[in-house]
């Protein structure tokens, strides 16, 4: 049954499952420069005060001003400097100066650039790819008080002990996703989610494609929706998404039906009624070609990996 307040983005953020992992208070005067490599997890900064650059490997540096925040949903390697910092110096390591702040640079002067530098985790290890895809590389918002805002809450909320601390990270870390993403500029986007949910065509689509995936859902449908021909909406889906429609519901529905299977419980049957396949043999088909094992197979192998 169609869901009429399905919210595709936030069901994407759900499926990630984002876990908290490190939360910092980074401050630094003088020349300096930090190199992180070989992290591929999700990275934010906040900037509090001052002027920072961050260079992502193969993309262009970014200037941080107070107010800024900028989201990697996927970084592996990156650096962090001052603003003019001298060429050739060594990356220097953070020296920690208190419970969760670090300092860099010259030690010997008030601090110059106040950061909140944080990392999770997605737990949704065999739908990353996929849900990532959907996202923006790099999501940079100036002025971004609400984001300052949520940051510093995750921050003191990670320094402290206090009752059911990881379920108000995720949720925190779930609400910081969310507003970073619907923040973004779409306009700037590479094709992914976010610009089909700008789009006002596209968005009624991909609506009921979150809304009711066990629902028959050929080109010709989800054009209906659009209301657009079914050529010019196949076009426009594929150039704004970045994915054909028909591939999107199917990666759509075996997101679902891993998320089922990692669930004990759940039989062939039930996951095949709920996203849109006749019979549990279609969906154990449908499933193989699309992952290359059987749902029984990886059921077994993603328990076995939960546990090791």
């Amino acid at each position: 049954m169609s869901d009429p307040l399905s919210d595709p983005l936030a069901e994407v953020v759900a499926q990630l499952k984002p876990a908290p992992s490190i939360s910092k208070l980074v401050e630094a005067a003088g020349d300096w420069i930090v190199r992180r490599q070989d992290l591929g997890s999700p990275f934010y900064c906040a900037m509090v005060e001052g002027e920072s650059i961050l260079a992502i490997d193969g993309k262009d540096p970014i200037l941080l001003s107070a107010g800024d925040f900028v989201l990697v949903p996927e970084i592996h390697a990156f650096t962090m400097s001052n603003v003019g910092h001298a060429s050739g110096n060594t990356p220097c390591l953070p020296l920690e100066v208190g419970p969760g702040t670090f300092r860099v640079g010259a030690t010997d002067r008030p601090a110059e650039i106040r950061s909140l530098v944080g990392h999770c985790s997605f737990d949704a290890a065999p739908n990353r790819g996929l849900l990532l895809a959907l996202l923006p590389d790099v999501i940079h918002v100036r002025g971004a008080a609400r984001l300052t805002a949520l940051v510093h809450m995750i921050h003191d909320e990670t320094r402290a002990d206090r009752m059911a601390r990881t379920m108000m990270l995720e949720r925190m870390l779930e609400m910081l996703l969310i507003e970073a993403l619907r923040s973004a500029p779409p306009v700037n986007s590479a094709p992914g989610l976010l610009r089909g949910l700008a789009d006002p065509h596209l968005a009624p689509a991909l609506r009921m494609i979150h809304a009711d995936p066990a629902a028959p859902l050929p080109v010709s449908t989800l054009a209906r929706y659009a209301a657009m021909s079914r050529s010019a909406f196949f076009d426009r889906f594929r150039r704004e998404i970045g994915t054909a429609p028909k591939e999107y519901v199917t990666a759509w529905r075996m997101t679902l039906a891993k998320d089922m299977l990692a669930r004990s419980g759940v039989t062939n049957a039930e996951i095949a009624q709920r996203i849109g396949y006749g019979s549990a043999s279609a969906f154990c088909m449908a499933f193989a070609r699309h992952v290359g094992m059987s749902p029984g197979l990886y059921a077994q192998k993603f328990r076995r990996a939960a546990i090791t």
